[in-house]
């Protein structure tokens, strides 16, 4: 346990309330060792990548976001503010009538997809290339390329054009 007298515990308080400035998140990912190519780690966020789980160039982790496991964020991802990204999970016991220990499945997020505040990513998903998550979507199935997705759980509603960056919504009559 950390007391408040440890050097870990204002290590800690130091990192979750830095500034949130471009120049200090790259200095924060060159701390947590990833900032060789570009990547932005915000104030808060904790990175704990295992199996392989790793982390592109130029991609971004927002304040208080939460990557465990064996996640792949692909180049240019983006990741809002107070998201959770975890490829762990546990199951049911019907001996002990309890969750038992975790098992995982990997999450890859598609190179230039954009994760909007507060998403949930569940174990096993793959995010398409060019995805934008709505903010507070919680993913539970795999989306394909260029898809807007909103809602818990999420669904598609609309897509992105590649060539011109247009968004086309779904529109329910």
């Amino acid at each position: 346990m950390i007391s408040p007298d440890d050097a870990a515990f204002d290590l800690f308080i130091r990192h979750s309330h830095a500034t949130d400035h471009p120049d200090a998140n790259l200095r924060r990912a060159a701390r947590l060792g990833y900032g060789q190519r570009g990547v932005r780690i915000a104030p808060g966020a904790i990175v704990r990548l295992s199996g392989g789980g790793r982390i592109g160039c130029n991609c971004f982790v927002g304040l208080y976001s939460y990557l465990n496991g064996e996640v792949v964020l692909e180049d240019d991802v983006i990741i809002g503010p107070h998201c959770s990204v975890t490829s762990n999970t546990h199951r049911f016991d019907p001996a002990t009538r309890a969750f038992t220990a975790n098992s995982s499945a990997p999450i890859r997020i598609g190179r230039g997809s954009w994760l909007c505040a507060g998403c949930s990513v569940t174990a096993g998903c793959s995010i398409g290339r060019g995805n934008l998550i709505c903010a507070h979507a919680v993913v539970t199935r795999s989306t394909p390329d260029y898809a807007i997705m909103a809602g818990i759980p999420a669904r598609q509603v609309g897509s992105i054009d590649p060539e011109s960056g247009a968004y086309h919504w779904n529109h329910r009559e």
